[in-house]
């Protein structure tokens, strides 16, 4: 029996099915018309920004560094533009292969390789890094020919510092290295986080360092336009970099490298400033380190030699290295008595060679004492016994009070970082420093000691600078500062550094006058007069020896039988001229013995530097290296016969016209032995 469709109900169903399936495109065309709406509207400017940063790629510029030049305008830090061959680790898949296979190409040294090692170990595997510096036209050439064969190399143009001077004055100028991860986390927190992309370097040391934001300058973007393989094809836009400001300083660099050859190898340190208004002059720590070894990124074998050297060449010994200042401490507890009142000038102590305390002897410099000693002779002839005397009498804490105002155990505040407080102790500090209470107690016999500048004393070669300065400017201190001004790299506009005063004036006039003429007394018939014979200037100075070790009451120094290193240090303080000082230093020859013999003949090449434009002959650079010519001998050369830069040969300069009779020497004293 044949089933009969039913037709009506076959056409509702296919109606129904047609409609659902209408409705359903009807719905897919608006979702896709809404999300068309969404994309082309709504999203339109940020779409438009994703289309064109996938277009175009933001290339930060990095700018030039400023430049560092000395008083005179002479470069002391600059730039150069080199390529360089770099790798990127993580792209790389066998390292040591690749890079045997690049020496190939060109030239790979094993200090380069070295160098390599040891930026790997310091960064991360992301980064680009230097294998070769410096490469030649002929070398970048040779590579790109090659560059297929080196996935994660490439070459770039790299800007680098450069010290011409290598040495000279390394611890003022310092060096720029590679961002640690420490200084990147420190930049990334900072607001300054933008101007460092595409820096890979950043001051470390001296200027360098404390003037970064200064001589850094303000990164630049170029908008590239790049293609689906991210290669570069034109530069739509560009916001040039704005080099760093060029920082002045106020240190003279001749006289900065007259010192450092007149020290020889010898290990040391010299200040010298402008008493009236802080500026230094000279800043010299021996032995130095080239910073240009630290540019590129130091090898390990060369970071061993600088950092486990006996010598230690990277200690700024001006800033940080800390010494008791022995004799020269004996004007300043002069002052201190005048002014507490436990010593007039005129008043007198006899001098056995020795002062008695708590039944142990104190020793004075010389056999059988110096008899009746008064103020003035105590600092001409460097009497210990006056001032074992004084100490006693004054008591820790006096002293500790006294001079802690020049500066004695304080920052000076100089405009680099790193300096060291030194020590100043009193009985406060003690309880302070140690934990048990036997080693808390300060024992009076303790305070005798530091009467002569020993015991625990310790400073800096910048602090008893800058008290010298305090003392010859009559007791006006004033803020010691290296950089000169700051120039604006836009504007040329300089911003000069102001000579700030610190506080009040330390002393009576009165009393700071007995003291300067005391002084003017040991250049003139005192321990120093050897090296200030027929100046044409009146000085004061005063001469140190600092015991390194501890010699025992019935023992006798005998340098000769002491390991070098054992042996006494070498002092010396200066101003000049007397009746308007216009430079005061502070000197240390290590382990030298006598300040007379091997400290006070350089103060005097400086201070002739200084103030009558003269340096040394050769022959009398080689004798004071060997502490044998206290005065200076030959003909003195002008600062403008020195040839420059050092090494330059010598060019002829016309003879020099005699000397005036307002430049004639002043009259010569009596020549004291070399004493303390």
């Amino acid at each position: 029996m044949t089933e009969l469709r039913n037709v009506e109900a076959d056409l509702s169903r296919f109606r129904a099915r047609v409609l659902v399936a209408g409705i359903a495109v009807v719905v897919c065309f608006l979702l896709v018309l809404s999300r068309l709406v969404y994309l082309q509207v709504v999203r339109h400017d940020d779409l438009l920004e994703q289309a064109e940063s996938n277009r175009t790629a933001i290339v930060p510029v990095v700018p030039n560094r400023g430049l560092i030049l000395d008083r005179n305008g002479i470069v002391l830090a600059s730039n150069y533009s080199a390529y360089t061959l770099e790798v990127t680790p993580s792209k790389v898949t066998d390292l040591e292969q690749t890079i045997d296979a690049l020496s190939q190409v060109v030239e790979i040294s094993q200090r380069d390789r070295r160098r390599f090692k040891k930026l790997r170990e310091e960064s991360k595997s992301f980064e680009s890094l230097p294998l070769r510096t410096r490469l030649s036209d002929e070398e970048v050439a040779k590579f790109a020919g090659q560059h297929y064969r080196f996935p994660g190399v490439e070459i770039k143009a790299r800007l680098f510092r450069s010290y011409p001077y290598g040495e000279l004055a390394s611890h003022v100028i310092g060096y720029i290295g590679r961002i640690n991860q420490a200084e990147k986390e420190k930049l990334d927190d900072s607001d300054d986080a933008a101007n460092y992309r595409g820096t890979d370097y950043i001051g470390k040391l001296g200027v360098e360092q404390s003037f970064e934001a200064q001589l850094h300058g303000i990164t630049g973007v170029d908008s590239m336009e790049t293609s689906a393989g991210g290669r570069a094809m034109r530069r739509l836009a560009s916001n040039p970099a704005t080099p760093g400001n060029t920082v002045k300083l106020a240190l003279d660099i001749k006289l900065q490298h007259m010192v450092e050859e007149l020290f020889g190898e010898r290990r040391g340190a010299l200040v010298a400033l402008d008493p009236k208004t802080g500026e230094i002059l000279a800043f010299v720590s021996k032995p130095t380190f080239d910073p240009n070894l630290f540019v590129e990124g130091i090898d390990q074998e060369s970071w061993q030699a600088l950092n486990e050297s006996i010598d230690k060449p990277l200690l700024n010994r001006a800033l940080r290295g800390t010494y008791p200042p022995g004799s020269t401490y004996k004007p300043f507890m002069a002052l201190a008595a005048l002014e507490t009142g436990k010593r007039t000038p005129e008043q007198t102590i006899f001098d056995p060679g020795y002062f008695m305390f708590g039944g142990h002897r104190f020793r004075d410099d010389k056999e059988g004492g110096h008899g009746n000693v008064d103020m003035y002779h105590s600092i001409v002839a460097s009497c210990d016994t006056y001032y074992y005397m004084l100490a006693n009498d004054l008591g820790v804490d006096t002293i500790h009070d006294q001079l802690q105002r020049f500066g004695f155990g304080e920052l000076t505040g100089i405009d680099i970082f790193g300096e060291v407080r030194g020590l100043l102790p009193s009985t406060a500090w003690k309880r302070k420093a140690y934990k048990k209470p036997e080693q808390q107690k300060w024992y009076a016999g303790e305070t005798i000691s530091l009467g002569i500048g020993q015991g625990y004393n310790n400073f800096t070669m910048l602090q008893l600078a800058s008290a010298v300065g305090t003392l010859a400017n009559n007791g006006v201190k004033m803020k010691p500062h290296l950089v000169k001004e700051v120039m604006d790299i836009i504007t040329h506009a300089p911003t000069t550094t102001e000579h700030e005063s610190v506080g009040e004036v330390i002393a009576k006039a009165a009393n700071i006058a007995v003291i300067k003429h005391a002084m003017v007394g040991v250049n003139l018939e005192g321990t120093s007069s050897a090296s200030f014979r027929g100046a044409p200037y009146t000085s004061g100075g005063k001469t140190g020896t600092a015991q390194v070790v501890q010699i025992k009451a019935n023992e006798k120094y005998v340098a000769s039988k002491m390991e070098e290193r054992f042996r006494d240090h070498a002092l010396f303080t200066a101003f000049a001229p007397a009746e308007d000082p216009k430079i005061a230093l502070a000197i240390i020859v290590e382990n030298a013995g006598f300040g007379a013999k091997y400290s006070a003949p350089i103060a005097r090449r400086v201070i002739d530097y200084w103030l009558l434009n003269q340096y040394p002959s050769l022959e009398d650079i080689e004798a004071v290296k060997k502490g044998m010519a206290p005065a200076p001998i030959g003909k003195p050369r002008t600062v403008a016969e020195l040839p420059w830069p050092p090494g330059a040969p010598v060019a002829p300069v016309a003879p020099v016209a005699p000397a005036s009779a307002a430049s004639a020497p002043a009259k010569t004293a009596s020549v004291a032995s070399p004493g303390r």
